[in-house]
């Protein structure tokens, strides 16, 4: 496995598969993934290691339903801070990591400079999340906010090649 300057992997076939089947089922034992990809189990392990060391996999985790745990309601919100300096970016980033609400929080190009999705229990919460805690992080001049009303697709899986 090789890195290129861009940071891009050089992932044989094998890695590919091992890749594709763990996406799919992360749960997998190494029995029935050596198996699935041809090889006998120490190989197999050995690679799945070597693939978690160089940061091709970065963790395994179970998905769960928001709505079972109260986070009903998917808000993304788009917001502009007032300065462009490599501070004020700094100081959103440390604070917007603290919001447990929030699950993703991107630096974009465009009329904006970050798109936050967050999961909450009902429209009140969304007030709150918004009014109370984002306007209030350093340097949020504006927002513009969409609430979900139907999730057509959520997914994880990031296509292999295979």
């Amino acid at each position: 496995m090789r890195t290129s300057q861009d940071g891009e992997v050089s992932l044989d076939r094998v890695d590919r598969h091992i890749l594709e089947l763990l996406q799919q089922d992360g749960r997998m034992s190494m029995t029935e993934l050596a198996d699935k990809v041809g090889l006998t189990v120490t190989p197999c392990i050995e690679r799945v290691r070597r693939l978690e060391r160089e940061g091709v996999i970065t963790g395994y985790y179970a998905k769960v339903s928001p709505v079972a745990l109260g986070a009903g309601l998917l808000v993304f919100v788009e917001i502009s801070l007032t300065h462009k300096s490599s501070r004020s970016f700094e100081d959103f980033r440390k604070e917007i990591l603290s919001i447990p609400q929030v699950q993703e929080c991107h630096l974009v190009s465009g009329d904006f400079d970050y798109m936050v999705k967050a999961r909450i229990r009902e429209i009140g919460q969304y007030r709150r999340l918004l009014g109370d805690i984002l306007l209030g992080l350093p340097g949020v001049t504006q927002t513009k906010s969409c609430i979900v009303m139907e999730e057509v697709k959520e997914i994880t899986h990031i296509p292999t090649g295979m």
